[in-house]
């Protein structure tokens, strides 16, 4: 399991935020200086339906969440310090059931 991101160092920060869901997801872009792009949330308990354009990978820095990715039946369960990959022109649910969901999403090229 790859140990949790921390820190992002040098990085410009959309100061808007991400909101979905009357408030249930709240997200901040965050730019890198290679260009990369990715968001930092917290998902607070309930289920939510995303859909994606690229790839996607989802790392679960606090908490915990269930996922079903598009397209399957199975749900996998996730915890701090594990990650999901979801496929582009795809989607996902994910439900927390208590707490918060602390996330970083990198989009892939």
């Amino acid at each position: 399991m790859p140990a949790v991101t921390t820190q992002f160092n040098r990085v410009s920060i959309v100061t808007k935020a991400n909101v979905y869901f009357d408030g249930g997801v709240v997200s901040y872009t965050v730019m890198l200086p290679e260009g990369e792009r990715k968001t930092l949330g917290l998902i607070r308990p309930g289920s939510y339906h995303f859909n994606t354009d690229a790839p996607e990978i989802m790392e679960i820095v606090d908490g915990s969440c269930r996922v079903v990715i598009d397209g399957t039946t199975e749900t996998d369960s996730f915890a701090t310090g594990s990650q999901f990959q979801v496929p582009g022109k795809s989607g996902f649910r994910i439900d927390v059931d208590h707490g918060l969901c602390h996330y970083i999403c990198s989009y892939l090229p």
